[in-house]
């Protein structure tokens, strides 16, 4: 397991206990840091296209339209909806097959993880300081509650069995 799957896991095995315990600013803070931790691990189609992964994922058949072709109409199913494209009659560009839109989410290091909830708690931090700023100091208070439960997840230490991989090198000397 690394630090990044042990921080995850942290925030997730907090969600039941905060959700039995009906512990509010805990449970929006969990689901808002894990959300934010899978939104990032999600496919990027600009990254793709950048690496040329893009072409893998057109449609089997599909070519651009010329552009002298006929104006397609969008209550025709048998064509693409937009006008400039023509190839197989397809609903909203999508690909067909079993498996044919899967694509790898990309992989954290433990230092990513923790700069994503380090980010919501930022987030947190300034949006209290504004909600202050204009007297809204209950709602800044609650802002500040989820924070302080993002902290104490971050600045958990890992089990005794486990030695986070910047202490592994000993005394620098």
């Amino acid at each position: 397991m690394t630090q990044a799957d042990d921080l995850r896991d942290r925030l997730r095995q907090a969600l039941p206990a905060a959700m039995k315990a009906r512990d509010r600013p805990a449970i929006t803070a969990l689901r808002s840091a894990l959300a934010a931790i899978d939104n990032a691990e999600a496919f990027d189609p600009d990254e793709a296209l950048a690496e040329g992964l893009l072409g893998e994922l057109e449609p089997a058949g599909w070519e651009p339209a010329e552009p002298d072709d006929a104006e397609v109409d969008p209550a025709d199913p048998g064509h693409a909806a937009r006008p400039g494209l023509a190839g197989p009659p397809t609903f909203a560009g999508t690909v067909a097959g079993v498996g044919a839109t899967e694509v790898e989410r990309r992989g954290l290091t433990p230092k990513q993880v923790e700069g994503i909830v380090r980010a919501e708690i930022e987030t947190l931090e300034v949006a209290a300081d504004v909600l202050d700023g204009v007297g809204k100091h209950e709602h800044a208070e609650r802002l500040r509650a989820q924070m302080r439960v993002l902290v104490s997840h971050v600045n958990e230490a890992p089990p005794d069995n486990e030695t986070p991989p910047d202490m592994d090198a000993g005394p620098v000397a």
